[in-house]
């Protein structure tokens, strides 16, 4: 069982794993629990896995059991670093390219809430759990950790991330260049976020959303950055140091992010390079330095980084941060999220479209919040639109 008492998210894995891609809409399987898809359209530094952690911690915090699930490739590092981030919260990863038979062995063993009988949504509007006892444990929602590609499973929110400092590369198609599909893909998103906008200028980052939202007029777009949270001691991965540790310390920064046989391979060559280093500004300094990696190097080989004693090594954890920016706020960005949700989950269980005139008081905030993302502006000003724009607003949600 998980529970808030200091416990680990349940990692499990499927033997079933295949390629899913080629699925029709008609043969993907739908979850019993609302599914939220994280993915991206270009390989490498969009963000994904930390906005899976993200939200799994928002819907923890909210009494909202979460399952992740995630391929587990690349030495299953992502999965790794969730375990560590989401340690003492009732969220549960699951690895496996099958996801669907994935999720089924995790509702078997945990059981799930029925979204059309439980308050599940309505929790996400409150900054404290409102769950206890058993239920509180069951899973209320899938999280799909690099999902839009992942054609087998159906899912009730698209969240596509975009890595600002390169968004398309040189626009070509795999293995020409690093696009997994082509930008028309944009049209299947709720929801784009720009990451690291932070490291990108102001004009870059509007290009990006013009661009964005010429293959989708409607779609919201928000930013986002990495803020280095604290660090942790190779030989204990759940210890937490501030920031501050560092302070008036020689550092070393060691980074060798990529395939993860490359690193480990390099990383024995280069280990009696980094140890020379290491020495020479002991020397230098008259006190002994501190190694920094970041968590993927780690991840890829948390042993050999031993080899480097009697030299401390530490590791840098950071956090996905919703960046401020013309009225996207990180609680708009969560009602969005919510508001969506409940209105594709209404279309669900209702089996029909709605309306332009009969648009619920939540539809209505959906089309809304669109409109002024697109403007820019969150006036309560704004004139009401009109039926035309209603059905074309709501019909691309």
């Amino acid at each position: 069982m998980m529970s808030d008492g200091g416990r680990s998210p349940e990692i499990g894995a499927n033997d079933g794993d295949r390629m899913d891609w080629g699925f029709e809409k008609e043969e993907r399987k739908r979850l019993p629990v609302p599914v939220v898809s994280v993915g991206n359209l270009t390989w490498g530094g969009n963000g994904k896995t930390p906005m899976v952690e993200f939200i799994a911690l928002w819907f923890s915090k909210a009494g909202i059991s979460p399952l992740i699930l995630t391929r587990g490739y690349a030495g299953e590092d992502e999965a790794k670093m969730l375990q560590r981030h989401l340690h003492g919260v009732s969220a549960k990863i699951g690895i496996g390219a099958n996801r669907a038979a994935t999720a089924a062995c995790f509702f078997e063993r945990y059981g799930f809430m029925d979204p059309r009988s439980s308050v599940c949504l309505e929790k996400l509007c409150h900054d404290q759990r409102v769950e206890t006892g058993s239920n509180l444990d069951k899973i209320s929602a899938v999280i799909m950790d690099d999902g839009m590609q992942h054609w087998s499973l159906c899912r009730n929110l698209e969240i596509v991330m975009v890595n600002g400092m390169m968004p398309w590369g040189n626009s070509q198609l795999l293995p020409l260049g690093p696009l997994r599909e082509p930008l028309t893909a944009l049209g299947r998103a709720d929801v784009a976020v720009i990451h690291h906008a932070d490291l990108v200028s102001n004009k870059d980052l509007k290009d990006i959303e013009l661009r964005m939202q010429a293959v989708k007029e409607t779609l919201p777009v928000f930013f986002t950055r990495l803020v280095p949270s604290h660090f942790f001691e190779v030989e204990n991965h759940y210890s937490k140091l501030p920031l501050r540790v560092v302070c008036n310390m020689v550092v070393l920064c060691v980074s060798a992010i990529g395939f993860s046989n490359a690193f480990v391979q390099g990383i024995e060559k280069d280990i009696e390079m980094t140890r020379e280093r290491l020495r020479k500004l002991h020397d230098e300094f008259g006190a002994k330095p501190i190694v920094v990696v970041t968590e993927k190097d780690y991840d890829r080989d948390p042993i050999i980084l031993k080899e480097l004693a009697p030299f401390k090594v530490l590791v840098l954890c950071s956090q996905l941060q919703i960046m401020p920016s013309r009225g996207r706020t990180e609680e708009c960005f969560k009602k969005l999220l919510k508001e969506i949700l409940e209105i594709k989950l209404s279309e669900r269980y209702a089996q029909v479209r709605v309306a332009p005139d009969e648009l619920t008081c939540v539809q209505w905030c959906i089309c809304r919040r669109v409109r002024l993302l697109h403007n820019g502006s969150y006036s309560t000003e704004e004139p009401p639109l009109s039926k035309g724009d209603q059905k074309s607003m709501v019909n691309s949600l």
